[in-house]
């Protein structure tokens, strides 16, 4: 039991190790210890993201249409969301680097065309790599190479705690 005025004693070192997850999810092995305490994320995961490659100045994932569509059997205008936000948080949090964290603070996007089948493909490119704040921009393509959306995120960074 804890109030507000008894000091927790330190959290237990995490134990659950991601490594599947990541496996899974298609993270370059180097990156693994630092990220199996936590996974590419549920949500991440969920949504069959899979990441193809991963710098601060460039990473490209993909993201089945199958399982992620909307009522109308079209891809979810949130689902081209998700895979933006994860493609640039993955981007700033490896400009970041381990000591600190990015938290996504502005996102928005334009859809320009709908899809119904297949992979889309996102490629977010660095804008600004900044000491406090990155940008990038996130273009969605569809396995023609048409453009589907495109998006642009800014992340904060900061020191973890």
């Amino acid at each position: 039991m804890t109030d507000n005025f008894t000091r927790e004693e330190a959290a237990p070192a995490v134990t659950n190790s991601f490594k599947q997850e990541l496996i899974d999810a298609g993270v370059p092995a180097d990156m693994h210890e630092w990220l199996s305490p936590h996974g590419v994320g549920a949500l991440v995961a969920r949504m069959g993201i899979t990441f193809v490659e991963i710098s601060a100045e460039r990473t490209v994932g993909t993201m089945p249409v199958q399982g992620n569509t909307q009522v109308a059997g079209i891809l979810h205008g949130g689902a081209h969301m998700v895979l933006a936000e994860t493609l640039g948080s993955f981007a700033a949090g490896v400009h970041a680097g381990r000591h600190r964290q990015a938290l996504g603070i502005e996102i928005g996007a334009t859809h320009h065309r709908a899809v119904s089948s297949g992979t889309v493909t996102g490629t977010a490119t660095a804008i600004h790599l900044g000491r406090t704040l990155t940008t990038h921009e996130i273009v969605m393509t569809d396995d023609d190479g048409r453009r589907l959306s495109t998006a642009r995120i800014t992340n904060l960074l900061r020191d973890k705690r």
